[in-house]
């Protein structure tokens, strides 16, 4: 296969996802794969599985995992809507817009459910959530988003998950920005449903998600779910029985790619390996960015090393999307803002990127200062 044959992208995707993946990665899916044979269910579908499992926890043995069409919030709403059952109420901990889409999620599945939120800047209190699962005896679950992409804060989803055992809690975390790229074994964790998506720490490509599950827990959810497309045991169970097989048409080229991102996250060293690549693409985007005069959102000990937001200079003269446009126009791709407090603009650290493709970054944004 010869990667020579791809053009050259025209600019880097400093996202949250979808982000810049290999040559390898893309090159995979110029070959087309039939969605029920025994070549790419069983040699490609169950090594992902496999590999996930693995990638997840070294307790692999309690584990199973199960692949979901769709973008990662399809993922999340399977979990929502499969896991939680008629009589369930869950304990949702949100401090930015991807906890609030677990909100509207139980709101439109009508699942009862008691909301925790916290200011998007600020991280959730456990002495608070372990007051609300005192009080309210109710609950069952409690879902919390690990890296929060709203303005790149880390959840203490260890201390949440504790807590969810120590009450008898099952726990849910939306992992989507984080697995692969922020070291995390969900045994240790006490995480019994870990979401993701392909398009994220592992550099693959969008088109599906992912969710490990503790396999003692998965087995109850038979028959709960509140859709027919997004029941998670019914499309774990035909994985299981089927060895790999799905049960509607698969993503194949984008599972292959998946595939080849996985091997690729070996050959790199593993999630240490790469979670240090992102620390220090991180590092030198905070650095380059503060001698520029640019103010980071969040303190450095609550910023995730996945994306980082900046608060927008103060001129009158400044607009994200001229300032969006004139660094498309020198090769990047960068993020609006998505906090309600302030005016702010992101950029990931994330994908098949290195400091120096960062350095190259803040060269170009020195540049283009017209404010």
């Amino acid at each position: 296969m010869n990667t020579q044959e791809f053009p050259e992208n025209p600019y880097l995707l400093l996202t949250p996802g979808p982000l810049s993946t290999s040559k390898t990665v893309k090159a995979t899916m110029l070959r087309d794969w039939c969605t029920w044979d025994d070549d790419y269910n069983q040699n490609i579908v169950e090594e992902i599985r496999r590999k996930l499992e693995k990638l997840a926890t070294s307790q692999f043995e309690q584990y199973t995992s199960v692949l979901m069409q769709g973008s990662g919030t399809f993922a999340v709403e399977s979990v929502i809507g499969s896991v939680i059952p008629s009589y369930g109420k869950v304990l949702i901990v949100a401090n930015g817009a991807y906890g609030s889409r677990i909100i509207r999620i139980t709101q439109m599945l009508h699942i009862n459910h008691v909301p925790y939120i916290v200011a998007e800047t600020s991280i959730p209190s456990i002495d608070e959530i372990e007051k609300i699962l005192a009080d309210d005896t109710q609950i069952t679950h409690i879902a919390v988003v690990h890296c929060e992409t709203t303005t790149g804060i880390l959840n203490p989803v260890e201390q949440i998950c504790r807590l969810a055992k120590k009450y008898n809690k099952i726990s849910i975390v939306d992992a989507m920005s984080s697995f692969g790229g922020v070291s995390l074994d969900v045994a240790e964790s006490n995480i019994d449903f870990l979401i993701s998506s392909s398009n994220k720490c592992i550099q693959g490509v969008p088109g599906f998600g992912f969710i490990i599950a503790r396999t003692t827990e998965i087995e109850k959810c038979e028959s709960q779910a509140r859709s027919h497309s997004l029941d998670l045991y019914d499309q774990w169970i035909t994985m299981q029985n089927g060895k790999g097989k799905w049960r509607f048409t698969s993503p194949t080229h984008v599972v292959r790619a998946f595939m080849q991102a996985l091997q690729e996250l070996e050959e790199e060293g593993g999630v240490k390996s790469r979670e240090k690549r992102y620390a220090d693409n991180q590092r030198t985007l905070v650095n380059g960015m503060r001698e520029l005069g640019f103010e980071t959102l969040l303190p450095d000990n609550l910023q995730s090393t996945i994306i980082t937001s900046f608060i927008s200079p103060a001129s009158p003269d400044y607009s994200f999307t001229k300032f969006y446009e004139l660094l498309k126009s020198k090769g990047f791709i960068i993020y609006p803002g998505k906090v309600a407090q302030s005016d702010t603009f992101r950029i990931g650290n994330i994908g098949e990127i290195f400091p120096h493709d960062i350095e190259q970054l803040v060269q170009a944004i020195n540049e283009i200062k017209y404010w």
